[in-house]
């Protein structure tokens, strides 16, 4: 039986790690991920349950396209939160774009606040810079989507007003 050299060894023993490495951190390629096939299109808030007794309450329009998320936000309040300028009777709309992922029942959305054309804002009335939120996915169907959002205990009840077909793009 041929025994190696102790430096052997460990020469073998690295040049295995390496080729592990480089393995596992190839780059991956450089195109969109396919996302989630049922969540895929466009989703709207109708109504929010009890809005006329909350104080302030947001609707949400969700477009899902292979791993992206366009959000349009529109709140209603009855307390100025902001500037006068920005109050605008108690109506405005936010934008945000970014990307998304489902694990289990759970849907994570990592975006940043937009203007309307979804270019990145950075000034402005209301929310700029990142909108991170996960949603527990209480029910679905092939035309509704319940959502409860982690953060407040929200429930958006949407409904699919129009399916997308993921068109892989490059990044």
């Amino acid at each position: 039986m041929n025994k190696l050299h102790p430096c052997l060894k460990i020469f073998y023993l690295i040049l295995f790690t390496l080729s592990i490495l480089q393995i596992a951190c190839s780059p991956r390629p450089n195109i969109q991920g396919k996302g989630e096939a049922f969540i895929q299109g466009v989703w709207n808030e109708d109504s929010v349950a009890f809005s006329n007794k909350l104080s302030n309450y947001t609707k949400h329009h969700f477009k899902f396209t292979c791993d992206s998320v366009y959000i349009d936000l529109v709140t209603h309040s009855k307390v100025n939160f902001y500037e006068d300028s920005c109050y605008n009777n108690g109506i405005w709309k936010e934008y945000a774009k970014g990307v998304y992922a489902v694990r289990g029942d759970t849907l994570i959305v990592g975006a940043t606040f937009t203007h309307a054309n979804y270019k990145q804002k950075i000034s402005g009335c209301y929310r700029i810079g990142r909108y991170e939120k996960n949603f527990l996915i209480t029910k679905r169907s092939a035309d509704s989507l319940t959502l409860e959002s982690m953060g407040d205990q929200r429930e958006i009840k949407l409904a699919l007003k129009q399916k997308v077909t993921c068109i892989q793009k490059e990044l």
